[in-house]
């Protein structure tokens, strides 16, 4: 299984940046995993939001290829973290692709890159930023490959 992780800009904050490097390097332990900051939109405006979300949604179609692109959108799919591992388990097995998951921005995904999207993802009912969103999905990803391996996670 081959996963990457797409997401527009760095992390600014650095507490949560430290906790994406640590389940990073943790995932990296089992699966290989790539992380890409795409271009982010910077400097402009809210009121220009179309605007935003396109420049974020050019750079990241230059990285899709032909992978199996899963998008975090909160009207996705929910899933326990089993229900999760099973089915990350199964696209590897079925497709052979990368597995890449996106992330959007401040304002969220152009509505292209969703309608592109093989699965969309909720982690929640809930609404978080998008930088703590991105720390929340390596955690699941790492959980659910310990449990495709058998391996003892803490709940």
């Amino acid at each position: 299984m081959k996963l990457k992780i797409l997401w527009p800009g760095k992390t600014q904050n650095r507490e949560i940046r430290s906790l994406q490097e640590f389940y990073l390097e943790k995932i990296n332990r089992l699966e290989t995993c790539e992380l890409i900051q795409t271009k982010e939109a910077k400097g402009i405006s809210e009121k220009f939001a179309p605007r935003i979300k396109e420049i974020e949604a050019s750079d990241l179609e230059k990285r899709f290829k032909n992978d199996y692109i899963i998008c975090l959108f909160h009207k996705g799919k929910e899933m326990g973290s089993v229900e999760f591992a099973r089915f990350l388990e199964k696209i590897a097995s079925n497709s052979g692709r990368v597995i890449s998951f996106v992330v959007g921005g401040f304002l969220g995904l152009e509505e292209r890159i969703i309608k592109r999207a093989n699965f969309l993802l909720s982690l929640s009912q809930m609404t978080f930023s998008h930088e703590l969103s991105r720390a929340m999905l390596l955690e699941q990803i790492y959980r659910s490959l310990t449990i495709i391996r058998g391996k003892h996670y803490a709940k």
